[in-house]
């Protein structure tokens, strides 16, 4: 190897990776069956088995996870009655980030009688990760969706906290056209001093959001019947014809163990990845 090549910050810039998955899914005699598929560059969905009516789909990042200045791009339909439940094949990991931030940009369409399950693994941010990431989602006033996501900040198992970095995170949900919630989250400079204070996470390590549509007090209640089984803190409200659950714990285990609870209380099937 020559010693006299200098690889500067432009080197890495250019190397940055960029992934794409673009489908849709209908529904055929009562059986949900994938339509037409777009890849490109790292990222992959691969549809391990069909599942008696509905079907699964799993992302996998060939690019061993994210970077600063990555970009990836994601672009889902689901048609008319059909059922579809997405995971991860691992925890996406995001690396320390000297420069641009990584783009996540996820879009969801769910039609008519359709139910989307959006059950990604969990997100680790590594110290000086910088991310945004947005989800864009239009339902059908007969659609359901249920959609989870859990951000630990370190890798708490190995001793690693997350001390300095950004993370923002950009959610809009429209219901029959109209839009019923809006949020964007933003931890950024010195995140963990920030999730140390109690108004923020009072020192967790791990927050997590699933969102319910169709969700009403009803199915508040039922949630709030599992709360001594709760090893973290666990808030659930419902407004606007879908219901909210918001997580906070010490690790991620702990907070994946709350979330389960939660959906069990659900339509939702877990993915056989978050059983294993």
């Amino acid at each position: 190897m020559r010693s006299d090549v200098l690889v500067t910050s432009g080197d890495f810039e250019a190397n940055r990776a960029r992934g794409a998955v673009h489908f849709d899914v209908h529904a055929r005699d009562g059986v949900t069956r994938r339509g037409t598929l777009h890849e490109s560059g790292s990222l992959r969905v691969r549809f391990p088995s069909p599942e008696g009516e509905g079907l699964s789909g799993v992302f996998v990042n060939t690019a061993g996870g994210v970077a600063g200045g990555d970009i990836f791009d994601v672009d889902i339909v689901a048609g008319e009655g059909s059922r579809l439940t997405l995971t991860t094949a691992a925890a996406e990991k995001v690396y320390r980030a000297p420069g641009n931030a990584a783009q996540l940009s996820i879009a969801l369409k769910v039609a008519a009688g359709a139910h989307l399950g959006w059950l990604p693994q969990e997100t680790i941010l590594f110290d000086r990760a910088r991310v945004h990431r947005s989800f864009d989602i239009e339902l059908d006033d007969s659609a359901s969706l249920v959609l989870c996501e859990i951000v630990v900040f370190g890798r708490t198992a190995m001793g690693e906290r997350m001390e300095q970095g950004e993370f923002v995170d950009r959610w809009r949900l429209r219901r029959g056209g109209r839009l019923v919630f809006a949020e964007t989250v933003r931890l950024d400079g010195h995140v963990g001093a920030k999730l140390g204070r109690s108004a923020v996470a009072r020192g967790g390590a791990a927050i997590g959001t699933a969102l319910i549509a169709p969700g009403d007090e009803a199915l508040v209640e039922r949630i709030r019947e599992a709360s001594d089984s709760f090893s973290g803190e666990v808030g659930i409200s419902a407004w606007n014809g879908f219901a909210m659950a918001r997580f906070c714990a010490q690790d991620a285990a702990r907070l994946r163990a709350d979330m389960m609870a939660v959906l069990a209380r659900t339509s939702a099937a877990l993915p056989r990845l978050w059983l294993n």
